[in-house]
């Protein structure tokens, strides 16, 4: 019994660390998933329409119910949320699919952790952040920003000696694995890595207009309903007219069916709460801590599902991107650490103050 109650505990204080485990094997499922129905002949746009139509059923219940008793949304508001979906959701996700048509779901879950240095850089060009590079903070996250986008780019251009342990294709596969290896050519690779890196832009962007709307209106439920029944609708006008063939819109009982649903509801759905509670109970440098292992899980299974070859220029490119991240997140939570310890020890003095005008009167 003693020995239970001693696992339970134990399972208890792990929760934010289990939950962000399974969080990261969630996104590395979404880029295998999503470059399993695509390469299976999904039309991308459509693949959109989809996700975030499943992804508006799955959270509507939660938001009616939920937070109910939130404010009336005004007009004005109503047009931001509207904007923001557009420029974030919208466009982030429909260039995301198009760019992994010419990639792979390895090179997707790499970029994408060039998403936390893209948002910092982002919020320093609208003055919403502060660099001070006289100090060790600001240089770290300098530094880090121009490591992390340069491990991007050399993931992307540099491939080098492939590495021999994961040659292991017996010789029955060997035809498989090298038409797969080479239905990319070098200006599709080029072509769909700009596309990416335009994605992850538009969603940084979309992370910093997202904090000034959630200051407006706070219901973070009903906020991203809303944004994804946006979304829904301007990427069926997007998918519309560029698809006209009306085949392209069946589903099936098969890896279609299942690409979508996973991204909308596992994805959009059960990370949205799991990520929320653990920044509630860790902060979110905690949560950005763990992105790259979506990559590792990715590259783990991309080797046996896609028989992708991992190169030795692309894991110095992870190398450099991981690495500048980390540097980013520490300057960052180093400054933040600082500022919460000025405040309180102001909040200190203005208290010794105060009763020192009480002890005085």
């Amino acid at each position: 019994m003693k020995s239970l109650l001693k696992y339970a505990m134990i399972m208890e204080n792990h929760k934010p660390y289990i939950a962000m485990l399974f969080v990261q094997f969630v996104y590395s499922g979404m880029a295998l998933f999503s470059k399993a129905a695509i390469a299976k002949g999904m039309n991308p746009y459509v693949f959109v329409v989809y996700r975030q139509a499943l992804a508006t059923v799955a959270l509507a219940p939660f938001a009616f119910f939920l937070e109910s008793k939130q404010t009336s949304l005004s007009y004005n508001l109503l047009c931001k949320i509207f904007l923001v979906s557009l420029c974030g959701l919208t466009l982030s996700l429909n260039l995301y699919y198009v760019a992994i048509n010419y990639t792979t779901a390895t090179f997707a879950a790499a970029t994408t952790n060039t998403i936390p240095v893209l948002t910092f850089i982002i919020a320093v060009c609208l003055r919403m952040e502060s660099i001070c590079i006289r100090q060790l903070t600001g240089i770290a996250k300098v530094l880090g920003s121009v490591i992390s986008l340069s491990g991007a780019l050399v993931f992307a251009f540099v491939k080098g000696q492939p590495i021999k342990f994961m040659n292991w294709y017996p010789a029955t596969q060997k035809q498989t694995a090298d038409s797969l290896i080479k239905s990319y050519s070098i200006g599709e690779w080029i072509k769909g890595s700009l596309i990416m890196l335009s994605a992850n832009i538009a969603w940084s962007l979309w992370l910093v207009l997202q904090g000034r709307i959630v200051k407006q209106y706070p219901a973070k439920i009903r906020l991203t309903t809303l944004q994804c029944f946006f979304s829904c609708i301007q990427s069926t006008c997007w998918a519309i007219a560029v698809e006209r063939n009306p085949s392209a819109w069946k589903l099936g009982w098969d890896v279609h069916l299942l690409s979508v649903a996973y991204c909308g509801v596992i994805v959009t759905g059960m990370t949205y709460w799991l990520q929320v509670w653990t920044i509630e109970k860790k902060g979110p440098v905690f949560t950005a801590i763990f992105n790259p292992l979506a990559l590792v899980i990715t590259v783990i299974f991309s080797a046996f599902l896609w028989k992708e070859t991992l190169h030795w220029g692309s894991v110095g490119g992870v190398v450099l991107l991981v690495g500048g991240l980390y540097s980013v997140l520490w300057g960052k939570n180093r400054e933040d650490g600082k500022r919460v310890t000025n405040e309180q020890n102001a909040g200190t003095n203005k208290e010794e103050i105060v009763l020192e005008c009480i002890t005085l009167h």
